[in-house]
């Protein structure tokens, strides 16, 4: 792996051992120079062991000129993986990956399968291209609401409406797991929301710096509460607040 890999995926996990290796596998077998950066979320279905026994191994081989395979890892060694002490929220353990992550473009990557990393070509597209800083992986773009429950489907839009009414953008899905932005964009915001409120925050913030923003079209795989779905109809009041707060009122200084 080079040393400033070309792109960093970050992956915040809570909870997700019926998922984490196989979203990994996804991850590692996207043909792309980059790291991926996980940050366990203060997990206690397993993920955190696996991913501790994931750690052990790759520190005990540093050095070695072997490949390292873990499980159905066929590679690990650009792989660095963070605990939080406790539970914080999506939000708490993305600002932890931004902070470590090193690549010149930095992927939001959920650790569930309701995303598809093979996408990534499409995402980076625009990014090369040099036509947008930030690239938002759209599942509603010149498509129907595809698998999403109507509740999820409904409370997106309004949202989103709500975003672009303040923001001044045009987009159809601010809530989508898959927000790829050039590092330093990331380096000069300053983000505060530790659940789901990140996503709003960061799109007001990022029409606030005047950062150029493409959507592009991607597929979804949608999971059910029971599945391990994590966002709810609380965070959904939260997101309203936050839209608001951050694309009206002046931030605080840190």
């Amino acid at each position: 792996m080079a040393e400033i890999p070309k792109l960093s995926v970050v992956m915040p996990a809570y909870n997700e051992m019926a998922t984490i290796e196989e979203i990994l596998s996804r991850v590692q077998a996207v043909d792309i120079d980059k790291e991926i950066v996980v940050i366990d979320d203060g997990s206690t279905d397993g993920t955190r062991d696996f991913l501790s026994r994931l750690m052990s191994l790759i520190n005990s081989s540093a050095g070695s000129t072997s490949p390292i395979t873990f499980g159905r890892l066929s590679k690990v060694d650009n792989v660095r993986v963070f605990f939080q002490e406790k539970n914080c929220g999506k939000g708490a353990a993305l600002r932890r990956g931004f902070q470590e992550a090193r690549g010149e473009v930095v992927v939001i990557q959920d650790a569930d399968l309701e995303l598809d990393p093979q996408e990534y070509s499409k995402l980076i597209g625009p990014i090369e291209r040099g036509v947008a800083d930030v690239v938002y992986g759209s599942c509603f773009l010149g498509r129907s609401r595809q698998d999403q429950p109507f509740s999820y489907y409904v409370g997106n839009k309004v949202l989103t409406l709500t975003s672009n009414i303040l923001t001044g953008l045009k987009l159809t899905d601010v809530w989508t797991g898959y927000k790829m932005f050039r590092r330093e964009i990331l380096q000069k915001i300053h983000l505060r929301e530790d659940r789901f409120g990140f996503e709003p925050e960061i799109t007001a913030k990022i029409a606030r710096c005047g950062c150029r923003v493409s959507e592009v079209a991607v597929s979804y795989t949608c999971r059910g509460r029971e599945e391990g779905k994590k966002i709810g109809w609380k965070d959904s009041v939260r997101g309203m607040w936050c839209t608001l707060r951050y694309s009206l009122l002046p931030d605080k200084p840190q």
